[in-house]
């Protein structure tokens, strides 16, 4: 059932009426299961799929320590390009109807309380003298607090922490040309493809500041998100298809380009371009599965635990993880695979830890505070 805006010139607008919120009031329990799946394709990467730090962690390279395994590990990276695609969607869905400083408030909360506490965790366990790895500066930490360390060129406590960069962008562009001025599928439709539009622009330019705004390589994941909570909308919406089928054909472009390495024969591994595409697909049809409803049948309670787990695992699991994997497999001699496999558990177990302890206690608090109105 739709209803028709008509504007002053152009033809009229079906806007889809909002999906019915089904028996999980509205929540997308397969989604947060997908979520999980990101996180643990970064960690196989990060783990097995790449060499750096992790090389010291193992004491030889991951190549030799997973002969067979460390080349699909290697495109693990890919998660990354899947968390966007998410994030595209449930930025739209959260933001869709609500006013900016709840939205501002929403996005603060959710990413800030576990953040500051794995970058205090991680400086300090680098800090012992039976580590190995480097802490930052004292200086570069109290920088760190903020996130906004990449553009200011400071050291990163958190590898991952050029994600959530990219992640402030996307909010601060979806608040900017959408929520600010009201969400509606018209508004929607021109910021992806004025979004879509500007960053090859930009990259066509070569102009630094275009880049940093307008992040041509990420932008089709973000927009093909939001065209896919399109499709959840109306999935006979040719608009919303249209923009999820350009931002594949362009996403599937960068990250090939990025990550085709077959021609280097020092490369830690050969990804080829058919397999980097094909998980690119896998994260776009994932979603789009979801979007459509195909996935609803998965609506056991435990995705929403493992959706929970996601972001404070995502951020501990890589720096942490080095120290665990020397202290299991260099240290307590334990074989890789088990150490490997003992690695993540650990590291689901601190992201409990971090959920119920900081998330589930402050992000409700900070929101309210920066909601509640001001005299």
């Amino acid at each position: 059932m739709t209803q028709t805006v008509v504007g002053t010139t152009d033809q009229p607008l079906a806007v889809p009426v909002p999906p019915k919120k089904t028996q999980t009031g509205g929540r997308l329990r397969a989604l947060d299961g997908l979520r999980l799946v990101a996180a643990l394709m970064v960690a196989c990467y990060h783990y097995g799929g790449r060499g750096g730090d992790i090389t010291r962690a193992w004491g030889t390279s991951a190549s030799q320590i997973f002969p067979t395994l460390h080349t699909p590990f290697a495109y693990g990276c890919l998660g990354v390009q899947l968390f966007f695609v998410i994030s595209g969607f449930v930025i739209c869905m959260s933001g869709w109807g609500r006013p900016l400083r709840s939205f501002f408030a929403s996005r603060v909360a959710r990413l800030m309380p576990a953040y500051w506490v794995a970058v205090l965790l991680v400086t300090a366990v680098f800090a012992l003298p039976v580590v190995v790895y480097d802490a930052v500066s004292p200086s570069d930490l109290l920088v760190n607090m903020t996130l906004l360390q990449e553009p200011l060129g400071v050291d990163r406590v958190l590898g991952v922490d050029w994600t959530l960069w990219a992640e402030v962008r996307f909010y601060a562009l979806f608040a900017l040309f959408v929520v600010l001025p009201g969400a509606n599928r018209r508004r929607v439709i021109l910021f992806c493809a004025g979004w879509i539009l500007a960053a090859a622009i930009a990259q066509g330019a070569h102009q630094p500041l275009l880049d940093i705004v307008l992040m041509p390589e990420y932008a089709p994941f973000f927009v093909g998100g939001v065209g896919l909570y399109l499709v959840h909308r109306d999935r006979r919406d040719p608009y919303a298809w249209g923009i999820t089928g350009v931002s594949f054909l362009i996403g599937q472009h960068y990250s090939v380009q990025n990550l085709w390495n077959v021609s280097d024969p020092n490369a830690f591994a050969h990804r080829t371009s058919w397999g980097i595409i094909a998980v690119v697909a896998f994260g776009f049809v994932a979603v789009g599965a979801i979007a459509l409803g195909l996935l609803d049948r998965m609506n056991w309670g435990w995705l929403t635990v493992a959706g929970a787990l996601t972001y404070p695992f995502y951020l501990v699991h890589e720096h942490l993880g080095w120290v665990v994997v020397a202290a299991l497999h260099r240290g307590l001699g334990v074989p890789s695979y088990a150490a490997f496999l003992l690695t993540v558990a650990s590291m689901l177990l601190l992201a409990y830890a971090l959920n119920k302890l900081v998330e589930e206690r402050l992000t409700p608090r900070l929101r309210k505070a920066l909601t509640t109105p001001r005299q």
